[in-house]
């Protein structure tokens, strides 16, 4: 765990003092995740690229740790990160913005229990092995419930994975619970059950969210493509939003998102059901005060269990709903 921070901080200091000259507008390195969301549609259509008239190279990640250290090296310009990861990158200081909220988290993550575990209360967790990658929203999640259940971190074994390990663990029988996201909950599911999920958690005063981030570099220069970026998500939003009935009903949608995300058919009515995708003016609205307290408060959590050394005064810094609004500035310090 402390490695994984020391790397997420030395990179944050490798931007810091280096000056990365942003990619040309013509080509932008993208770093995506495999969740369940509509987006996913636009993205295999190619509709990023249509809009903005820019090739996009489409990274896969498994983590937003993984995604905060590529936008840190320069290697990614926009990237998909939870807002665990955002939190802890903004802690340290790196030149980020979060310009466009991809969701609001439901069941979409949650803590799963191996049948046969004989873990059937949240007290029997004590001497188990639960799988999480650390530094995510499925971590902060999981230390939040434990806080809640009044269970010491110390008296559980937790390990880091990321989601392909996690269902390598799993089917070999090496870990007893693990808090995860598709697809690797969805095969979790199969031979085990949900203990908790990040809505429930989310009621006790822990709610997360996955967002879209920028080098703060990269959007000075190229407020254009982030505008087009967030027109196009939004517009896959509103198309899911507006009848989801019918979109779950499109068979070439759903084979769009296996594709993506390699999750199962039956699983994706339900991740997304369970998810917010919020619109044009929920996100204006969310995209200000209410998003930078989200960030302090969970920094403040995740200070308060060691996995941040400093937390920011003020994180509005670190938030800008500029590009939804198709506006041109940028929040800065």
């Amino acid at each position: 765990m402390r490695l994984l921070n020391q790397t997420l901080f030395l990179a944050g200091l490798a931007l810091s003092s280096l000056t990365i000259s942003a990619q040309a507008a013509d080509e932008v390195t993208v770093a995506y995740q495999t969740v369940i969301d509509p987006s996913k549609v636009a993205q295999a259509d190619g509709l990023y690229e249509k809009l903005t008239g820019v090739k996009i190279n489409w990274r896969k990640f498994d983590t937003g740790a993984e995604v905060i250290t590529a936008v840190a090296s320069g290697d990614v310009q926009v990237g998909y990160v939870g807002s665990s990861p955002i939190a802890a990158a903004a802690s340290r200081d790196l030149p980020i913005t979060t310009f466009l909220i991809a969701a609001k988290l439901g069941e979409s993550e949650a803590l799963v229990v191996r049948n046969g575990s004989k873990i059937n209360q949240p007290q029997d967790l004590i001497g188990k092995k639960i799988a999480v990658p650390f530094v995510s929203t499925g971590h902060y999640s999981l230390l939040a419930a434990l806080k809640h259940w009044k269970i010491s971190p110390a008296k559980v074994q937790i390990i880091n994975l990321r989601p392909p390990e996690i269902t390598a663990a799993w089917q070999r029988g090496d870990i007893d619970a693990a808090y995860v996201w598709d697809p690797a909950l969805g095969k979790a599911k199969q031979s085990g059950k949900v203990l908790t999920t990040s809505a429930e958690v989310a009621k006790w005063g822990s709610p997360t969210f996955d967002a879209w981030i920028v080098r703060k570099d990269f959007a000075e220069k190229h407020p254009d493509f982030l505008e087009k970026f967030s027109r196009v998500t939004l517009d896959a939003y509103a198309a899911y939003r507006n009848n989801p009935n019918a979109w779950i009903s499109n068979a070439d949608n759903l084979d769009k998102v296996i594709r993506l995300t390699g999750a199962n058919k039956e699983e994706i009515p339900g991740v997304l059901a369970s998810n917010i995708f919020p619109l044009v003016n929920e996100q204006i609205e969310l995209l200000g005060p209410t998003t930078a307290k989200a960030l302090a408060d969970t920094s403040d959590f995740l200070k308060e269990q060691g996995k941040v050394d400093s937390v920011q005064k003020n994180y509005l810094p670190f938030v800008s709903n500029a590009f939804v609004k198709g506006g041109k500035q940028v929040a800065t310090k």
